[in-house]
């Protein structure tokens, strides 16, 4: 069971992404409410809605998710997701002020952490001084 763990984790992670993001990227669903008018989340989206910014974010959501949920571009998938993770937790904290307890932004951490556990030999290649070369 546990060798299946990881690739189940990033299946879970991988829905996560591509669910949110298709639903944006192809207006499927009901629109969540509007921010305060004069509020940070309103100043927010009011700069990065017209801009195109969030499409972009959000292709990339639909990128890193696949890329997540297939167990050989893992690394890479996590390598998308991991940054954009990071803006959703700096977005819940500093411009909504709601915090990071969120279900679903708790959820999203906690498979990525366990990912990035599990991954870490591969990631360290990417950090780790190459003997023999200069």
């Amino acid at each position: 069971m546990n060798r299946h763990l990881p690739n189940i984790a990033g299946a879970l992670l991988g829905l996560l992404f591509v669910t949110t993001g298709l639903m944006v990227l192809l207006d499927l669903g009901p629109k969540p409410p509007m921010p305060l008018e004069g509020s940070p989340p309103a100043h927010f989206f009011a700069a990065f809605g017209p801009t195109g910014y969030l499409t972009f974010v959000k292709v990339f959501e639909v990128l890193g998710g696949v890329l997540t949920a297939i167990p050989r571009t893992r690394c890479l998938g996590l390598l998308v997701l991991v940054p954009i993770i990071v803006n959703i937790i700096a977005f819940h904290e500093f411009v909504s002020g709601d915090g990071v307890m969120d279900p679903m932004v708790l959820g999203a951490v906690a498979l990525a952490l366990f990912l990035l556990v599990v991954e870490r030999r591969a990631f360290f290649g990417l950090v780790a001084k190459e003997r023999g070369r200069v």
